[in-house]
């Protein structure tokens, strides 16, 4: 009661007030100029610090005015499940098409038929699943059969909240049952792979903190950009502590992108998000992928910078049998594979 009387005690001059609003007429201008946001996943943070930089001066050098974007990082499917509850996206970047299908279908901000609106299935680049390990390579890991060895501690992300641990399971899965030709070998692969598995991480920026900052495991399975980026940062800090190892075969991940079409159309943004993603696709939004360590899908571009990205032999999600329906149906939903695997762990 004491502390409720004071606050009807406190009585405001009105210079006082007037500052309380012109603090909030500021802190709205200031909502309003940087009022675009852009939900992705996590390791794209510096891939979309250099894209909004350079769209940005595109964008002045053509209409004359300025914006600022706003990005928003984190595991895919938790992002995806952020845009669904209210987070006001005018466009996202996933780490899979599942995740985009998802926010389509239960918020209806998406158009149902957002794949067509640009070049490649909406897709701009794509990545694959790749090793790190520590210098030396001291466990001797090569290949996927490694890594489900005893005595093998594997860090990666958790399935039920980021795309790139979806992409993980199934680079894996796929390596297995191609193998194996099998869906019973694969599925003892799997399990296998998470008996290894020490942290499950959120999102796969978390996962290579455990990793690299954390000193925890002896290999974690991630995207191709994201370890090329530790490698980069390693070297800028002057540390020699990581090597990369690629695999006999991988998944190719394909990544895209889409606008918000609702948020977007009403927060009056519509115009930009769509020149945004559009831009993805220039010869200068694909050369800044690639400089970032994802593959571009410019045959130009993607001919220049071949000495970066090592001719990998990459499966399809479509080439084990599976749509991404099917595969999230199977192994990711609640009581799929993933949970009957991690329970018996």
């Amino acid at each position: 009661m004491k502390k409720i009387s004071q606050f009807l005690q406190f009585k405001p001059s009105f210079s006082v007030i007037l500052s309380i609003f012109l603090g909030f007429g500021i802190a709205i201008s200031l909502a309003a100029e940087s009022s675009f946001l852009h939900v992705s996943f996590d390791p794209t943070r510096e891939l979309y610090e250099e894209i909004n930089q350079s769209f940005l001066k595109s964008w002045k050098a053509k209409k004359g005015s300025e914006f600022s974007i706003q990005q928003s990082h984190g595991g895919s499917g938790k992002q995806a499940r952020a845009v669904i509850d209210g987070l006001d996206a005018d466009v996202v970047s996933l780490a899979l098409a599942y995740d985009i299908d998802n926010i389509a279908n239960k918020s209806k901000l998406i158009e149902s038929n957002w794949q067509t609106k640009l070049p490649n299935k909406s897709t701009p680049y794509y990545s694959t699943i790749i090793f790190l390990v520590r210098k030396s390579n001291p466990k001797k890991i090569k290949d996927w059969d490694d890594i489900v060895k005893p005595g093998i501690s594997i860090i990666t992300p958790n399935p039920k909240t980021s795309g790139g641990a979806r992409w993980n399971y199934l680079a894996a899965y796929g390596f297995a049952k191609r193998k194996y030709k099998s869906e019973e070998k694969a599925t003892e692969f799997i399990k296998a792979l998470y008996q290894n598995t020490s942290v499950l991480d959120t999102g796969a920026r978390g996962s290579t903190t455990t990793f690299v900052n954390r000193g925890i495991g002896d290999v974690l399975i991630t995207w191709e950009n994201e370890a090329k980026l530790a490698l980069d940062e390693e070297k800028r800090s002057g540390k020699n502590s990581l090597e990369v190892v690629y695999p006999s075969e991988s998944i190719k991940a394909e990544t895209p992108v889409a606008v918000v079409t609702k948020t977007a159309t009403e927060k009056g943004n519509l115009e930009k998000a769509t020149a945004y993603l559009e831009f993805l696709f220039t010869k200068e939004g694909q050369t800044i992928i690639a400089k970032h360590f994802f593959r571009p899908i410019d045959p130009v571009v993607a001919k220049a910078t071949a000495k970066d990205f090592p001719n990998l032999k990459l499966f399809s999600l479509s080439e084990l049998g599976e749509t991404w329906d099917s595969a999230q149906k199977k192994h990711f939903a609640d009581g799929g594979t993933f949970d009957t695997i991690y329970k018996t762990k």
